[in-house]
């Protein structure tokens, strides 16, 4: 995700950029923030449900190989039965292949992001920067001025999250150019880049609403970026 080098700018760019503000960032970084473990699922019921209705609606008939061979002339009496009961034989047999093999193709991770709506993605990724934010205490700053910029890498997607002591004094629209040329950073391949332009224009709103303070600017939170799986 993010070499050597690149932690050490992005590092440097925190420890550099709080000096002008009591305000406190901090990155995270995720390989991808939900495993969407209900999409293959999701795609294999579909495709089990839909499939027989197409193969009928294009007048393919679907039936189970012949397994009455052993029944009585009594039991075999009723044609019209017994081919309702093969044909719906062979819908459900049908049907359990397409889930099973939909639902392997669906699980490679390529295709699993492909099939995964936008939409499901923002949320999660939302829901684990919430979560990070949390569980790197980001609410127990001081002035409660943290700010987290989470970036979820499989989803291509980017979160900002700001505590009350920040948010109050700025409208949530203005991050979105910090957001902006962080993503701009990751396609282009240069992440180190995109989040030194982000973290520079994070700070330059931090410095302009909780500017730091001489003699009392303690670090309340680590300047190194973090790497989830």
């Amino acid at each position: 995700m993010l070499n050597e080098t690149d932690r050490a700018r992005i590092q440097a760019a925190i420890r550099q950029g709080e000096t002008r503000t009591s305000g406190e960032i901090y990155c995270v970084v995720a390989q991808e923030s939900s495993d969407y473990l209900e999409i293959p699922l999701a795609w294999a019921a579909v495709a089990a449900l839909v499939a027989p209705a197409l193969l009928l609606a294009a007048g393919i008939q679907v039936a189970a190989p012949e397994l009455g061979q052993g029944w009585t002339a009594a039991q075999m009496s009723d044609i019209a039965t017994t081919a309702a009961r093969s044909a719906l034989t062979g819908a459900i047999l049908l049907q359990g292949v397409l889930f099973v093999v939909v639902a392997i193709l669906a699980a490679l991770p390529p295709v699993r992001r492909l099939l995964t709506p936008r939409a499901l993605k923002r949320h999660r990724v939302r829901r684990r920067a919430s979560e990070q934010f949390l569980a790197k205490s980001l609410q127990s700053t001081r002035e409660r001025t943290g700010v987290l910029i989470y970036v979820s890498i499989d989803e291509h997607m980017a979160e900002l999250i700001a505590d009350d002591g920040i948010a109050a004094k700025v409208d949530g629209q203005v991050w979105e150019a910090a957001m902006t040329r962080l993503m701009e950073g990751f396609k282009a391949g240069r992440p180190a880049e995109g989040f030194e332009a982000a973290i520079g224009l994070c700070v330059d709103i931090l410095a302009q609403h909780v500017p730091a303070r001489a003699g009392d600017n303690p670090n309340e939170l680590p300047d190194n970026v973090v790497l989830l799986p």
